[in-house]
């Protein structure tokens, strides 16, 4: 599930083969641009911007990229056959003399002005991966709707851009509450160090180490995540249970012991109202 910390690792292996390059081979395969040339041009940079990801060409030019739930880039040397997928789910192909970047499943994949980058992404909240990266300012994003749950707070880019479902569950089990809990119900001060923790936590898993996100510092298998992916797991802090609910298609577990407060109709857990 890509989140801000793999869309950083993406950007980074992107601009080690791409930047400074010219461009050997170019097919973007979606109907509004599959006409649309880019061989010839030196890519200047590929550059994360919470989850999306905005490859820049000269010439003015912006491939925007959003991986969304199922997207990928990879990346093969000169003669190295393609894996990550069939062809038919390639959306996207950027090669030079000796890689090629591919791009499959990509929900989101259009050309663009670099001048015009704000439309796409003026939107979000400060990045928590950024050089805008403002924890005082994401905070004061989440508290503008105090009545709005934490979780979907988080999971909104607007407020602060990188948080997915596996950083939203983990947050808010570090912030002892549900996610269902309003934001307005949490003193400044927490909201101030769940905005730190966002980046500690980001940054500690943008490394080369692709699916092996750790926030507990427990480095054993299956205890790297307090929460997430641990339905009727024991908690691993008070041993408790670990519940599941999905809302939307997206599942979102936590310790019932641990994070009081609101709980979906129906799950079954939580202290509080909700239940």
């Amino acid at each position: 599930m890509p989140e801000g910390d793999s869309i950083r690792r993406a950007a980074t292996r992107l601009h080690a083969v791409l930047a400074g390059r010219e461009l050997t081979r170019s097919d973007l395969r979606v109907p509004r641009f599959a006409t649309a040339d880019l061989t010839g041009r030196v890519t200047l940079d590929v550059t994360p911007r919470g989850k999306h990801l905005l490859a820049r060409f000269e010439g003015g030019l912006t491939l925007h990229s959003h991986l969304r739930m199922d997207g990928a880039w990879h990346v093969f040397t000169a003669g190295q056959k393609w894996r990550g997928g069939p062809d038919y789910e390639i959306r996207a192909v950027l090669g030079t003399a000796g890689h090629t970047a591919v791009g499959y499943r990509l929900p989101v994949l259009e050309l663009i002005r670099t001048a015009e980058e704000d439309r796409v992404v003026g939107h979000l909240g400060p990045d928590i991966l950024g050089p805008d990266w403002d924890p005082a300012r994401a905070a004061a994003n989440l508290l503008a709707s105090p009545e709005r749950p934490l979780g979907e707070a988080l999971l909104d880019q607007r407020n602060l851009a990188g948080i997915g479902n596996v950083y939203m569950c983990e947050l808010c089990f570090l912030a002892q509450v549900t996610p269902w809990t309003p934001v307005g119900g949490l003193p400044e001060p927490t909201l101030l160090r769940l905005a730190a923790a966002s980046h500690r936590l980001l940054a500690a898993n943008a490394g080369d180490r692709p699916g092996h996100r750790n926030t507990t510092g427990i480095h054993r298998p299956g205890q790297e995540l307090f929460v997430y992916g641990r339905r009727d797991r024991p908690c691993l802090r008070c041993g408790t249970p670990v519940r599941k609910v999905s809302q939307d298609d997206r599942p979102t577990y936590w310790c019932p012991h641990c994070q009081p407060g609101p709980t979906p109709q129906g799950s079954g857990g939580g202290t509080g109202h909700g239940d």
